[in-house]
């Protein structure tokens, strides 16, 4: 398995797994549990939660499918802007601790800028960490300004990740914000890889896929796993679908295929506002 250096340079895989919508209909509940548990059977043991998703109830899945085996996952999960307080965020850690069924977080993550003060949060984190609560801090879905914001602050250059939107399509933070990123060794947990499926029906990367004999969605993720410094963590519930996208580990683009994928999906002429689902 691939892996990437957090600043602290403890190394996590390269390949995570996204958990957005699973959790929330009871008849998928044993094939979800199942793909997990595979996943980490085959190394994917970063696995990506919020207390957003499904009110909990993908935080609970997950429990359940680490159950015995917790020791062998890195948990990432998010705190809602609205409980990202000095109060806020050490009530929001306990509850998702309790649905996660264990005593740490391995990275917590505030989950977009909301109205609450980067200075609470930051300070709310740090305090999480001296006790033990979360091994390690980040932030997603914040841009280049935010970013600049947030490591100027006392504590802020702890920041671990920062989860963002990026694929083939939404390339829109290689202008800047990935650049200043890469110069500080944040690594991107970039999250719907594959634009939640959508890709996949992409004309151009199907007849690229086709040409190179792999599937769409292993181009995409490939494409993603062929830079540094970039965690993907695409979701799905079912066994054979996670084994047909780790085999994207093995496609190792060479320079002229990563150029084909530049003219068929341009890099920004220019910045971009951020994007987010």
């Amino acid at each position: 398995m691939k892996t990437v250096a957090l600043p602290s340079g403890e190394r996590v895989p390269a390949y995570g797994q996204g958990t957005w919508n699973m959790g929330d209909e009871r008849a998928a509940r044993a094939e979800e549990l199942a793909t997990l548990r595979l996943g980490l059977d085959l190394g994917a043991t970063l696995i990506d939660t919020a207390e957003m998703y499904g009110d909990g109830r993908s935080e609970e899945l997950v429990g359940e499918a680490i159950a015995g085996r917790r020791d062998e996952a890195f948990l990432v999960t998010k705190v809602y802007p609205h409980n990202a307080s000095r109060a806020g965020i050490p009530a929001a850690c306990e509850r998702s601790l309790k649905r996660l069924k264990t005593d740490r977080i391995d990275l917590y993550l505030l989950h977009w800028r909301g109205s609450v003060a980067f200075a609470e949060t930051v300070e709310a984190f740090v305090a999480l960490q001296k006790a033990g609560k979360i091994r390690h801090f980040g932030v997603s879905n914040l841009d280049h300004a935010d970013m600049q914001e947030w490591c100027k602050l006392p504590g802020g250059g702890g920041v671990a990740a920062n989860q963002l939107l990026y694929n083939l399509e939404r390339r829109g933070i290689e202008w800047d914000l990935l650049p200043w990123l890469r110069e500080r060794r944040v690594p991107v947990m970039a999250y719907s890889p594959i634009e939640q499926a959508r890709l996949l029906r992409n004309s151009k990367l199907e007849g690229f896929a086709k040409k190179y004999g792999m599937k769409a969605s292993q181009a995409a993720l490939a494409w993603l796993l062929s830079q540094d410094g970039v965690i993907v963590i695409p979701k799905t519930g079912r066994r054979e679908r996670l084994k047909e996208n780790l085999a994207a580990l093995d496609l190792a683009l060479n320079s002229n295929q990563l150029e084909e994928l530049d003219r068929l999906f341009p890099p920004p002429a220019g910045p971009q506002p951020l994007e987010m689902l």
